[in-house]
């Protein structure tokens, strides 16, 4: 009996760099944090830095590869 337990299937496993930079919302939809918010912020405006922190999720281009890299279904943002 022990033999059989060698081969069993190995575990599908989620990419971990993309877990700790994505969130995936109660419908499916993966939330990202946007780009070039960070730092060098002095030469931005206001109003281009607040539009940083609204949520933004992942398009139809990519939603097919980061469902790949998750083993999720996921659905593309409107």
């Amino acid at each position: 009996m022990a033999r059989l337990e060698l081969f069993d299937m190995s575990k599908l496993k989620s990419h971990k760099g993309l877990l700790k930079r994505i969130r995936v919302t109660a419908k499916g939809k993966v939330k990202v944090r946007r780009a070039f918010g960070g730092h060098l912020r002095s030469h931005k405006s206001g109003k281009l830095m607040r539009s940083y922190s609204e949520p933004n999720y992942v398009g139809k281009a990519d939603i097919k590869r980061i469902g790949a890299m998750l083993k999720l279904r996921v659905k593309p943002s409107k």
